[in-house]
């Protein structure tokens, strides 16, 4: 048995490199970056308006002038209007190029138009109202680093760039595996005996999220079984989440099967609650990471967002999520394991604040829907006081 400390170091110190592959632009959103991307030209690419009104050279305002005359409308879209004289102007559309002999846009609210003539109402200053050429990003310029965790801005930026195609770093194969023989379906009809799968699809739609779309199995208690279709998916995939089968019952079969198909285990056992039967190994030759949590729902929840999400952040070169939360009760945690406590955030005067959400214990799914996350309470012979600072792990997008 290990401390959480010691399991969480070593299950990062096995973190995997699997390379990069292109998606288009429309698959991109949520990946993370593998290139760096540089500005294919100037941003903006011309002098560009940022407001309805005229444009006009500046010098005319300087030396006396408040009446233009209207040579053209400028669109956006269009090549511009070349005009020779200051005491003529042209109406132009947000967005539109400016008028190479222009350096200001007076905007429709503080000018009147008549009979072809723009009087300026309003006193104007030189520049105003124009987006310089290259004043964003010159030509070549980095925009985005590689490693960036791809959003809808970054989208945005491929498509001005003319990135169609974008390299990302590849996702792993993984599959998602329950075991027991008191699992069915989610669509059946349980017995008094049974209860429907619920690791797996909550397991399959926190990878969802992380834009894997995992291989969903189940292994009945059944040692041949077991051993013959783990001796498959292992060569198959990059990572086994597994829930289940782990702990020290007759028919907990896994740890002995993995062993036997050349797994090398890591560990099995963490001074942790929930969570302690959580094995973790690596097949060397396939390099597949082994992931076993106990089939408890919440420990096999607490466990993914303990262990899993940060190996998988730091396997694509992301940045650990690190977060910390003030109590909003004293706590005590008594013995030698760390507790992982389910608990809701709230935000008040810009800190977030926990308080701990009441639970049956590691077997009741259903506090998971109440709760925002765990707070991780190391053991010590001193409370967990109010408004104390401790470590967070994020089950949910809190904002």
């Amino acid at each position: 048995m290990i401390s959480f400390a010691e399991a969480y170091n070593l299950v990062l110190d096995y973190s995997q490199d699997y390379g990069t592959e292109t998606v288009s632009i429309k698959q991109a959103i949520g990946r993370v970056l593998a290139v760096d991307i540089f500005a294919d030209r100037d941003f903006p690419p011309f002098d560009r308006a940022t407001k309805d009104g005229i444009a006009i050279n500046y010098n005319a305002i300087e030396n006396g002038r408040r009446a233009f005359e209207i040579k053209a409308i400028v669109a956006a879209g269009q090549r511009t209007y070349k005009f020779l004289e200051e005491e003529h102007c042209v109406e132009i559309m947000t967005g539109a190029v400016v008028p190479y002999e222009a350096d200001t846009v007076v905007m429709y609210e503080d000018i009147t138009i008549e009979h072809g003539i723009a009087n300026i109402n309003t006193l104007a200053k030189r520049g105003q109202n124009i987006h310089d050429k290259g004043s964003d990003k010159k030509k070549d310029e980095l925009v985005i680093i590689n490693g960036t965790k791809i959003t809808a801005a970054e989208i945005g930026v491929f498509a001005a760039v003319g990135k169609a195609n974008i390299e990302v770093k590849k996702l792993p194969g993984i599959a998602v595996i329950s075991t027991g023989n008191e699992l069915v379906e989610v669509e059946d009809h349980p017995l008094p005996h049974q209860i429907r799968k619920s690791n797996s699809y909550t397991l399959y739609a926190a990878l969802y999220e992380e834009k894997i779309e995992p291989l969903l199995l189940h292994l009945s208690d059944d040692k041949d079984m077991i051993r013959q279709k783990l001796s498959y998916v292992i060569q198959e995939m990059d990572v086994l989440l597994m829930s289940g089968g782990v702990s020290k019952g007759k028919f907990d079969f896994i740890p002995k099967v993995l062993e036997e198909l050349g797994v090398e285990k890591v560990f099995h056992g963490v001074l942790q609650q929930p969570g302690k039967p959580f094995w973790f190994g690596v097949h060397k030759d396939a390099k597949t990471v082994i992931f076993s949590f106990p089939g408890n729902p919440i420990s096999t929840f607490a466990n993914y967002h303990i262990y899993f999400r940060p190996w998988l952040q730091k396997s694509l070169g992301l940045p650990i999520s690190k977060l910390e939360v003030f109590l909003e009760e004293t706590i005590t945690i008594s013995g030698s394991m760390t507790r992982f406590l389910g608990v809701k955030i709230r935000l008040e005067n810009g800190i977030l604040r926990a308080k701990l959400v009441k639970d049956n214990g590691s077997g009741d799914l259903t506090s998971l829907s109440r709760a925002d996350g765990f707070i991780n309470l190391m053991p010590r012979e001193d409370p967990y006081k109010i408004d104390e600072k401790v470590t967070f792990i994020s089950a949910r997008t809190l904002i």
